[in-house]
């Protein structure tokens, strides 16, 4: 048998999927699931940047949102273990949502056909 065979393949699962609404574990800021990266996909910059003691692991899933909080709407980029699903909090106020979902259907974002692969 080659070593190739006896490797385990370690699969990452997406929880959540484009137009899922979640929210922040920890901080207080809700989204809509935009974009996965199957793992950490942003600068090292960016991750350095994050405190040692709360920085998430590489090896998971992390997601593009369009976030909210009380005092403005942005682009957020977190970890999968720092989500949780938001279905109670309804639809999510960011400005970019109209361009890229074509409807709220009361739990989630739809995506227009010409975007769905």
């Amino acid at each position: 048998m080659s070593s190739v065979m006896n490797q385990t393949v370690s699969i990452r699962q997406a929880r959540f999927g484009i137009g899922d609404v979640v929210r922040h574990r920890f901080l207080d800021f809700r989204g809509v699931v935009f974009d996965v990266d199957a793992e950490f996909s942003n600068s090292e910059d960016w991750y350095e940047a994050i405190p040692e003691d709360i920085r998430p692991a590489r090896d998971q899933p992390f997601y593009h949102l369009f976030a909210e909080n009380e005092d403005s709407s942005y682009i957020a980029y977190v970890s999968q273990g720092n989500l949780l699903d938001d279905h109670d909090g309804g639809p999510v106020d960011h400005p970019e949502i109209r361009q890229y979902f074509a409807a709220w259907s009361g739990e989630k974002y739809a995506l227009p056909a010409h975007r769905r692969n």
